[in-house]
């Protein structure tokens, strides 16, 4: 059986998503977890939508595990649940407190949380005047000392939306593309006047999310033109004039699938041209 997990986490406290040696790790938790609930011997393995980075939260990221079928039987311990329900609950009890497991669920046939994503949205958060700024909320809101003009902000967000290579915003991976589709970037205040930029892509390259941040930053507090994220956009390797946000203020909201019949062909779909991307 694959199942499908939603979850969500405070990444302050963690070394990103991917299991590091001697490293506290989301996925090191959640695959420690799930291998004791299922009493197994060797660790089970999880595939993510978005591998977050150090420091970087989530409040809908999404896995995949598999796992034999008549082995989810022995998630369920002594309870009257569904075995997912119950599997649930008992992630819960053993994962610490900034990782909580929402729902599992089957996964549909042809489903993989990482290549039939259509889209990741991420919200970066930011008090840029005194008022806007709640120490409660410290290790998810960055605190800006300067106010920053979303307006302009938001001009220049416009030469980076569409399909491009985003080299210059992106930490080099050997063999890894840089070529993605922002669908969306646009900062908004909300009701508490935090500045918050909503960006929507198909997929994200390493460090891309903080570095167009700290990009649209530098022209938001007047420090760069406009045109400055434009001439970014055309660096071949990434710039040391871009400085990346801190992950504080970075949250992965959502991942998009399409309808449970076209999942299969969207995984293909995106495999293959992330191969012919990477040839």
């Amino acid at each position: 059986m694959r199942i499908r997990i939603d979850l969500a986490y405070d990444g302050t406290d963690f070394h990103g998503w991917a299991t590091q040696p001697g490293l506290r790790t989301v996925q090191g938790e959640l695959q420690a977890a799930l291998t004791t609930a299922f009493r197994l011997s060797e660790p089970l393995r999880v595939t993510c939508a978005g591998r977050t980075d150090t420091g970087v939260h989530a409040r809908g990221q999404v896995v995949h595990v598999d796992v034999d079928d008549a082995v989810v039987a022995t998630g369920t311990g002594r309870s009257a649940q569904p075995p997912l329900d119950a599997l649930v609950r008992r992630l819960n009890g053993m994962l610490p407190a900034d990782v909580r497991v929402h729902r599992a669920s089957e996964a549909a046939p042809g489903f993989d949380a990482r290549f039939s994503a259509l889209w990741r949205r991420y919200a970066y958060r930011i008090a840029d005047a005194p008022a806007a700024y709640d120490p409660l909320r410290r290790h998810h809101v960055l605190h800006w000392p300067r106010p920053l003009d979303l307006s302009l902000m938001n001009v220049a967000a416009v030469d980076l939306i569409g399909l491009h290579d985003f080299a210059g915003f992106c930490k080099a991976r050997e063999g890894a593309t840089t070529i993605r589709t922002i669908q969306t970037l646009v900062w908004e205040r909300d009701e508490t006047g935090v500045a918050v930029a909503r960006v929507v892509a198909d997929a994200f390259c390493h460090g891309m999310v903080r570095a167009l941040v700290g990009c649209l930053l530098a022209i938001g507090e007047g420090r760069k033109e406009i045109g400055w994220a434009r001439e970014v956009l055309g660096h071949p390797i990434r710039t040391s004039a871009v400085h990346a946000a801190s992950p504080r203020g970075l949250t992965l909201e959502e991942v998009g699938y399409p309808a449970d019949a076209e999942l299969e062909a969207r995984a293909e779909q995106t495999r293959a041209k992330r191969e012919a991307i990477d040839e």
